[in-house]
């Protein structure tokens, strides 16, 4: 927390846990609770009962306090405690509480077939290597050095910063047009084999802050991965075409033409085809019955969800990276084909600025001239690239943009987040004809549209694939035993998450500082989801259902009529974070983030232009979701591969004009 959490926030915890170590410290935060009859008459927070610790806690929760921080504490403890207590493990990577919640990480048969091994590592280079020169050498790429400001220097083609949905496609496809590639990648590269499935380390080493990433108000938790393959490592494979409607408005009303033609549907064909993509499921696993039963159930039509991997591809443990090496990210297919065809992969390495100089043919516009990076113990390297490319995802190409000096107000802007709710559900395995626990099979095969008044969907219903700890996080807490209570049911708990087609937005313009509000219409819609996914999670068979506001919103189904359910659902609301004044509030995440330099039709409307390119720097490409001109309302990673494809190929024939 202390290394992770917001700034501002861990130094009122610190604060708070100081204060509560002393006696008058516990009194101003405390109240009456800590006081007594007898010596010493003032108790520290430590020296209390627990009944008395829980209570105060309790009344922090629902903001019962003239001082509104303590429920940001509250929250941060919770987040800290539960996470950290339902992800650490021992020597022999077991944690005591599992087995009382039903939890295990599924064994898995790893691929013996040759081929499988670790397909990048002949384009590997680890930016600590102390052989970082005969790496390159190695790799036919020479470096120079600068005593004056002691900088390695090293020439290619094209450099791209980020190695994801973006960066990886555009990488496979600049190397395969004969183009010399450099891919920087702040995090390491996995392959299947080094994958364990294990909640805490995964996140710890392939997710933005350890998936301790949160807007400024606490009020959504923000999941990027930071991984050679970026997010497509450790999504939960879900492949869906972007949208008629929405392609339909970016070409006609953003007049990004783009989107309109058959350029971008043949994009969309290819990366179905590179990634593997199949649409049938052979087995679902319990979560993806308990929607497609709901839904049936009650009328509502139930889609399937394509994934890139197999059809039999059995594994809920993708989030954390594919130990069956089924699942077809970046990192076992675009950035193959790049390292097949020459290209260079720099891992452990910080991008720091874009070099932009003065062009002397145009005095409105600067020309990109490379990246300047970190790489080892502080050591600066210079790319130099005839062509740059920002692929960092949209939580962190605008810091980058903004630290290199572009002033375009789009930059950072118009940031979307696909805002997501969850409810629950709980089917005992005694009284269901459900089989199976919460993180077993795929994570997304299902998916359900809320229809509404509108003439196309804003609101789709899926399947989550949380672990204990992440579950925990998430999980309101009322009081000890109903945690516990609530913790033992885990295992046969499904969860299921609404998510909106964003109209609000939000900002993020220095590294870790985003600042995010829904708009109006945001908040109904997810209303109506999460009415609808209770009534699913109802019309299933589930014992007992509920959100995750913080008051522990449920309802016991046994023998219930629609006037119960109807009566339970007038009371679900799309609450404030735990920042808000609210009595109630919410934790909502995003697993997709978008549009923060987004396309325009010219500098007024987006940060580049529909190649890609910077209205204010020639040769400086963005290549990731955040040039999506708005939020797309379903999984983007076919609509980000899409559209990197498209961008690259232009580039590709760009290079090939002026050879």
């Amino acid at each position: 927390m202390v290394k992770r959490g917001i700034p501002k926030a861990v130094l009122v915890v610190r604060l708070v846990l100081k204060f509560l170590s002393t006696r008058l410290g516990t009194l101003v935060l405390c109240g009456r609770s800590c006081l007594d009859w007898k010596w010493p008459f003032i108790h520290k927070f430590t020296e209390l009962s627990i009944n008395k610790r829980e209570a105060i806690l309790q009344k922090w929760s629902k903001g019962g306090t003239l001082l509104l921080p303590l429920r940001t504490v509250f929250f941060m403890l919770k987040v800290t405690c539960f996470y950290t207590f339902f992800s650490l493990t021992d020597e022999n990577s077991q944690n005591p509480a599992w087995e009382a919640i039903g939890y295990n990480v599924e064994e898995v048969e790893r691929s013996t077939q040759p081929g499988n091994e670790r397909p990048l590592d002949k384009g590997i280079i680890q930016a600590d290597e102390p052989t970082l020169d005969q790496s390159f050498t190695h790799k036919g790429m020479q470096l120079t050095h600068n005593p004056k400001d002691d900088t390695i220097h090293v020439q290619c083609d094209v450099v791209i910063v980020g190695s994801g949905c973006g960066g990886g496609v555009a990488a496979g496809v600049l190397a395969k047009a004969g183009l010399k590639v450099i891919v920087l990648e702040k995090g390491h590269y996995f392959a299947a084999q080094d994958y364990t499935g294990l909640e805490g380390p995964s996140m710890n080493e392939m997710y933005a802050s350890g998936g301790i990433f949160s807007t400024q108000d606490g009020k959504v938790i923000l999941l990027a991965g930071a991984t050679v393959g970026g997010g497509s490592a450790v999504n939960w494979s879900a492949c869906i075409r972007t949208p008629e409607h929405v392609l339909e408005e970016w070409s006609n009303e953003k007049k990004i033409s783009i989107f309109g033609g058959e350029e971008y549907q043949s994009a969309m064909d290819e990366v179905w085809r590179r990634i593997g993509v199949t649409e049938h499921c052979v087995q679902e696993g319990f979560q993806n019955q308990v929607l497609r039963k709901g839904s049936e159930n009650l009328g509502l039509k139930i889609e399937g969800v394509a994934r890139n991997s197999t059809e039999n591809h059995y594994c809920g443990s993708c989030g954390y990276g594919c130990r069956l090496g089924e699942k077809k990210g970046t990192h076992s297919t675009w950035l193959v084909d790049a390292v097949n065809n020459g290209a260079v992969i720099l891992t452990g390495c910080k991008a720091e600025k874009f070099v932009l100089v003065r062009d002397e043919n145009d005095k409105y516009r600067k020309r990109c001239k490379g990246v300047i990076a970190t790489v080892g113990s502080n050591k600066k390297m210079h790319i130099e690239a005839k062509a740059s490319i920002a692929a960092c995802g949209a939580l962190f190409t605008p810091p980058l943009l903004v630290s290199s000096g572009l002033k375009n107000k789009n930059v950072g802007r118009n940031l979307h987040l696909h805002p997501v709710l969850f409810a629950w559900g709980y089917f005992p395995e005694s009284v269901s004809e459900l089989k199976g626990k919460n993180f077993e099979g795929g994570i997304i095969t299902s998916i359900n549209k809320v229809v509404t008044g509108e003439p196309n969907f804003r609101t789709i219903i899926e399947t989550a694939g949380f672990g204990p700890a992440s579950y925990a996080v998430f999980l309101p807490w009322v009081a000890g035993e109903d945690m516990k209570n609530q913790m033992a049911k885990y295992s046969r708990t499904a969860m299921l998450f609404v998510l909106t087609r964003d109209l609000g937005s939000g900002e993020v313009r220095e590294e870790g500082k985003i600042t995010y509000s829904l708009h109006k219409l945001d908040k109904e819609n997810l209303i109506a989801g999460l009415k609808q996914t209770l009534r699913i999670l109802i019309a299933a068979g589930a014992a007992e259902v509920g959100t995750f506001q913080n008051n522990g919103q449920r309802l016991d189904c046994g023998g219930i009529g629609d006037e119960e359910v109807d009566k339970f659902l007038k009371e679900v609301m799309a609450a404030g974070g735990p920042a808000s004044g609210g009595k109630y509030w919410n934790t909502y995440a995003s697993a997709h983030q978008m549009s923060s330099c987004r396309m325009g039709g010219d500098e007024r409307e987006g940060a580049v232009d529909e190649n890609g390119e910077s209205w204010e720097a020639k040769g400086l490409f963005v290549c990731d979701g955040s040039v999506l001109p708005t939020a797309i309302g379903v999984n983007p990673m076919i609509t980000i591969q899409s559209t990197a494809y498209c961008i690259s190929k232009r580039m590709a024939e760009s290079f090939n004009k002026y050879r």
